[in-house]
């Protein structure tokens, strides 16, 4: 598909539209439901950036909805897998939407500054999601409002406290939380998202604000990062993303993902069946993180066991490029009996052959020579 043909059907976002009318082939790509960079340099600089230095990057794919009303905190605390009453101000948590039968419909953030609420949302999540949600709103006093004009970039990596605190920024010290701060006379707002290889931070400006934003992330010291870069990561990183790794069929624990669920909050829309896995048994596949020995192979790749039988699905690969070499990693949805035990996983799609083990704690990763600040 051409850049014309997909641009008809995405949006192209903040960042990335003055960026392709004044940066000769700066190619864009589809991502979460937008249009942008597809990469700005080698993708060994960019990893080494995220890994050991400081990257910026578009997050013009997040979408932000107010939640207001009455009755706002009893009824999106009904709708939704984690805690929401019991956020502390300037909070957030990373949530499912589920469906009455237990499956998934969505991932999203809830985020909590004083008595009020906002969801955080992707691009291709974000019309299906809230007409989901607003489905509920029955005689509940709430309203959901798209929050519009503000859009987000993206810093990550080791060094992006210090990046933040030259440019009279705080730096949050744990993730899932918010502050407001003042940056060239106007209000921003900062969000340190969760990660697991790097911190990861969100900056909220005004549309209009962005590419004097980047520019001065950039001359601070932040080298930018594209798409591809970010994607490989974070599937190194081992965070998975809805209509990626987690599907529409999936149940709450199939993904492995325990920290978007919380036990003690009361019902929810879907809770009967996480209270039964819970308390009954357990399912019988999970997410996993896998590291690969061979090419990445495409998603939807089979794994299988050396006796023949299937062992799980890859639901997304790549190759992470590094200074001194490139590691290749997974996510895949695998079925119990490859848990048990140290089973030899193979996998071999097209010219993709491999093999592929389960990852206990998030791998160890060595980028070569220190990327330093001041080398962008």
């Amino acid at each position: 598909m051409t850049e014309t043909a997909i641009s008809q059907a995405v949006q192209i976002t903040p960042l990335a539209s003055p960026m392709a009318q004044s940066i000769a082939g700066q190619e864009l790509v589809a991502f979460h439901g937008v249009l942008t960079p597809r990469k700005f340099d080698a993708a060994e600089r960019e990893t080494a950036a995220l890994l050991s230095g400081v990257a910026v990057h578009d997050l013009g794919w997040l979408r932000r909805v107010a939640v207001r009303g009455e009755d706002h905190f009893r009824w999106l605390s009904g709708m939704v897998t984690n805690t929401v009453n019991d956020l502390g101000t300037n909070a957030g948590a990373w949530n499912l939407v589920l469906n009455a039968q237990g499956r998934i419909q969505g991932d999203l953030h809830v985020w909590r500054e004083s008595e009020q609420l906002e969801l955080e949302i992707a691009a291709d999540q974000y019309d299906r999601l809230l007409a989901h949600l607003d489905h509920f709103i029955i005689m509940d006093d709430v309203e959901l409002v798209p929050l519009t004009g503000e859009t987000a970039l993206g810093l990550s990596g080791p060094q992006a406290a210090g990046l933040l605190a030259r440019l009279g920024l705080p730096a949050l010290p744990e993730p899932l939380t918010s502050a407001r701060a003042t940056w060239d006379g106007k209000e921003l707002r900062l969000v340190r998202a969760y990660g697991v290889l790097a911190p990861h931070y969100e900056l909220w400006v005004q549309a209009a604000q962005i590419p004097a934003l980047w520019k001065a992330l950039v001359e601070a010291g932040a080298t930018p990062a594209g798409a591809d870069s970010l994607e490989s990561f974070r599937i190194a990183e081992g965070i998975p993303v809805y209509g990626i790794d987690i599907a529409e069929k999936d149940l709450a624990q199939e993904t492995s993902q325990m920290r978007a669920l919380s036990f003690n909050k009361g019902c929810y829309l879907g809770q009967e069946i996480v209270e039964r896995i819970r308390s009954r048994g357990s399912v019988h596949r999970h997410l996993r993180p896998l590291e690969l020995a061979g090419a990445h192979p495409p998603a939807g790749t089979e794994l299988t066991l050396e006796d023949g039988k299937p062992a799980g699905q890859i639901t997304s690969a790549a190759e992470l490029m590094l200074s001194n070499g490139s590691r290749s990693f997974a996510l895949g949805m695998m079925r119990g009996e490859a848990e048990l035990g140290s089973h030899l996983i193979t996998y071999s799609a097209e010219s993709a052959t491999g093999n592929a083990h389960i990852l206990a704690a998030p791998p160890e990763l060595a980028v070569g020579e220190q990327h330093s600040e001041s080398s962008s």
